[in-house]
């Protein structure tokens, strides 16, 4: 347990599935102490039980529905109660949506928006503070390779991920001479569960290379020690997400409409 955060406490949103659930427990096997946030009560208690057993750390678990505009404040709330200092916030919890944006849920899109933008923003501007007091701690956001470019069909998970990785980038400048460290990590297709939330199930059932959560954690968590900005999970789509600066914008969305646009709705 000779982890960068052996001793320390992270907090890890959206803790109960996918890469989530792989970013705490390879900080847990590095030794840090773990406070999980995620709707699903059964799921978390159970794995806060298993990391703790198996690697003698310390864990706390707290329910929060980040599509409450409240839930970032409960969060840290809860950890100012119990005198835990968090050194490492993991802005994990997000979802997608697949269709046509004109026949959304418009509640979804908005409960999109909140979780993967407001609430990221909310809960790093909460914990940033403490971070600068101590001159020392660590934000890792979950972007995507979907920042890069508009993708039609899921425009507004396209472009809640763009602000994750913009944000990212910027803070990470305006707060590294502070000696504060943040990564926007952006994995591409990965074997999780949110793909089946966000309705891609047939459309993902035939992509390839697909990425296991566990190796998209790790480079997560790599990137954010060795202090990068952003890191690209995989190298085929890094190479995808940087070949898109060489070709019209246009074109690029043009072949992701092509790729993405549901059989229902192709031209006859």
């Amino acid at each position: 347990m000779s982890g960068p955060w052996a001793g320390k406490w992270a907090l890890v949103t959206g803790a109960s599935a996918g890469i989530g659930v792989a970013l705490a427990r390879e900080l847990a096997a590095g030794g840090a102490n773990l406070v999980l946030t995620a709707r699903s009560r059964e799921r978390w208690e159970k794995l806060a039980r298993e990391l703790s057993a198996a690697h003698k750390i310390r864990t706390e678990v707290f329910a929060a529905d980040l599509a409450q505009q409240d839930a970032p404040q409960q969060i840290f709330t809860f950890t100012l109660a119990k005198e835990i200092d968090i050194e490492l916030v993991v802005n994990n919890a997000g979802f997608g949506g697949y269709g046509e944006f004109a026949t959304a849920d418009m509640q979804r899109l908005l409960d999109m928006v909140q979780v993967n933008c407001s609430a990221v923003m909310h809960l790093t501007r909460m914990y940033l503070p403490q971070m600068l007091k101590r001159g020392r701690g660590d934000v890792l956001i979950l972007a995507s390779t979907a920042s890069f470019q508009a993708v039609p069909f899921i425009s507004t998970y396209a472009a809640t991920k763009a602000f994750d990785l913009l944000f990212a980038e910027g803070l990470a400048e305006e707060v590294r001479p502070y000696g504060i460290r943040v990564c926007a990590l952006c994995p591409g297709s990965t074997e999780s569960e949110f793909h089946e939330v966000a309705g891609q199930a047939g459309l993902v059932a035939a992509m390839k290379n697909r990425e296991t959560a566990e190796k998209v954690a790790r480079v997560g968590l790599q990137a954010l020690a060795a202090g990068k900005s952003y890191v690209i999970s995989g190298m085929g789509n890094y190479l995808g997400a940087q070949s898109q600066r060489l070709v019209p914008r246009r074109f690029v969305t043009r072949i992701a409409a092509k790729m993405f646009r549901p059989p229902a709705t192709k031209p006859a």
